[in-house]
């Protein structure tokens, strides 16, 4: 079985190319410049002729604020390309797995996590461009699958972890929110859960976490104390950043769906930080 991997350079990409590379597993990822998602013709020709089995589709335009100013863009690459990659999916019998993002939600549930029953509702361009990906995945092939991801972590120098540490050892004060909850979610356990789900033969839309949810304070806290960086940390409200995106102040989505249809224990956000800053010290 050959699997297909777009975004190459990004954390989660590479998470998969790594396990891929550990366990001799045949997998091919692109560079953009070969395998462009938002040119409908490149994508139909290069699945075409690469003829994978799967397509991890883990490209995204995930420049939140930024999509603000550059909706084509964040459009072209989080919608467009799904679409592309899905039609050639169902064109060649490829199983199609997508990556969303729990920005779909507003954030204004009143009680318990988000399921993948909850009426979703974007509030910025990148989560209204996310949503518009799944949809068009949904529209072109029946054999997707759809996982909706939140504050993704992993090795890479895109996740919150990085910037953390980085914004730690350039300032003595630290602020940060304390009013926006998710959950963090670890590349390890996304490849973990993708490959379980693609064996068993899963297809549809689930949310996919580590268990639990926190507070971005809350997880800053525990990555500084666990790194050993003595920091002052003032937890604020996500609105004194005045950032150019509204986002949702709570978007914690529930994985027990998915851990029911895969029999298998996800494990805490605690766990699978901790699991992580192990490897950084």
């Amino acid at each position: 079985m050959k699997y297909l991997i777009t975004g190459k350079n990004g954390q989660l990409a590479r998470a998969f190319i790594r396990r891929f590379e550990q366990q001799g597993i045949d997998h091919i990822a692109p560079e953009e410049s070969s395998l462009d998602i938002t040119n409908a013709r490149v994508v139909a020709d290069g699945i075409g002729t690469l003829k994978p089995a799967v397509i991890l589709n883990c490209a995204a335009y995930n420049l939140v604020d930024k999509a603000e100013q550059e909706r084509e863009k964040a459009y072209a690459v989080n919608a467009k390309g799904p679409e592309n990659l899905a039609r050639a999916a169902a064109a060649t019998g490829a199983v199609m797995v997508h990556f969303g993002s729990d920005y779909v939600f507003d954030g204004l549930k009143e009680q318990g996590l988000y399921t993948e029953e909850d009426v979703v509702n974007p509030l910025n361009v990148y989560g209204k461009s996310k949503l518009a990906g799944e949809a068009s995945v949904v529209k072109e092939h029946d054999r997707h699958l759809i996982f909706r991801l939140s504050w993704v972590f992993g090795d890479g120098q895109q996740n919150f972890i990085y910037k953390l540490r980085s914004w730690a050892e350039s300032s003595d004060h630290l602020k940060i929110a304390c009013d926006e909850f998710s959950v963090p979610t670890y590349t390890e356990t996304v490849v973990d859960a993708t490959l379980l789900a693609l064996r068993q033969g899963l297809i549809g839309r689930y949310h996919l976490t580590n268990s639990g949810f926190c507070s971005r304070y809350e997880w800053a806290k525990m990555v500084l104390t666990v790194l050993g960086i003595k920091k002052f940390i003032r937890p604020v409200s996500m609105d004194e950043f005045k950032l150019p995106a509204p986002r949702p102040k709570f978007s914690a989505m529930a994985n027990e769906r998915l851990s029911r249809k895969l029999d298998m224990n996800i494990p805490g956000w605690e766990e699978a930080v901790s699991s992580f800053l192990q490897q950084m010290r």
